[in-house]
């Protein structure tokens, strides 16, 4: 092989090399060319949804909002994706169900329910989502409804397993929830006679790229 022809290789090789680590470069970023944001699984302990009345009576009292994008409650009155009051969970989504103390929806939030364990639910299908509505929420309320079963005899609120929760966000991202208890601390026995409830611990996993519907 004469010189000519053994940089004509090298140029060739060179420039094959550069394709290769372009497209592997272009398979880390999104369509726009910017590098995907990593996603973020955490657990929240303790997240306390107080309500007043109940029992026959009216049920009131502020719900305690949640911002996926920060992993944080918030006050904010648009920058929440969920929120909770007692066992009723609302998104920032739709429109209210009429009772007293609602927030304001200013988002496009949505939300359904899927059987499964939490690690199996890896892609979101868009076609589920509902809304929050005048006749009722998204995620449904009541015992064995939506995310939850209710003992009376023993007073006890229980998730039920292999609920799974995805969410749309109020700015048309994703994330799915693992609801773990309902008890302060999320004794592995609760008692209601002796447990504080409306502490709810649970898993999530958020999604932060805009039209990326996997997890």
């Amino acid at each position: 092989m004469n010189i000519i022809t053994m940089k004509n290789t090298s140029i060739r090789f060179l420039i094959l090399l550069a394709l290769c680590i372009g497209m592997s470069s272009c398979n880390s970023d999104d369509e726009n060319g910017m590098p995907l944001l990593e996603i973020e699984a955490q657990t929240i302990t303790n997240l306390h949804a107080p309500q007043s009345g109940g029992q026959g009576q009216p049920i009131t009292g502020e719900f305690t909002k949640f911002d996926f994008s920060t992993g944080q409650t918030t006050n904010s009155n648009t920058n929440w994706d969920i929120a909770f009051r007692g066992t009723t969970i609302i998104v920032n989504g739709g429109s209210s169900l009429g009772t007293t103390d609602e927030p304001t929806r200013t988002g496009n939030a949505a939300a359904y329910i899927v059987d499964g364990t939490f690690p199996s639910i890896t892609e979101v299908d868009t076609n589920l989502f509902i809304q929050d509505s005048e006749s009722g929420y998204a995620i449904a309320t009541g015992s064995e409804n939506g995310w939850y079963f209710y003992n009376p005899q023993a007073f006890l609120i229980t998730p039920i397993a292999g609920k799974i929760l995805v969410f749309r966000t109020r700015d048309g991202k994703y994330a799915k929830v693992e609801i773990l208890s309902y008890y302060k601390d999320a004794p592995a026995n609760p008692n209601a006679m002796t447990d504080e409830g409306r502490y709810f611990t649970f898993n999530y996993v958020y999604q932060p790229n805009l039209n990326t519907i996997t997890f």
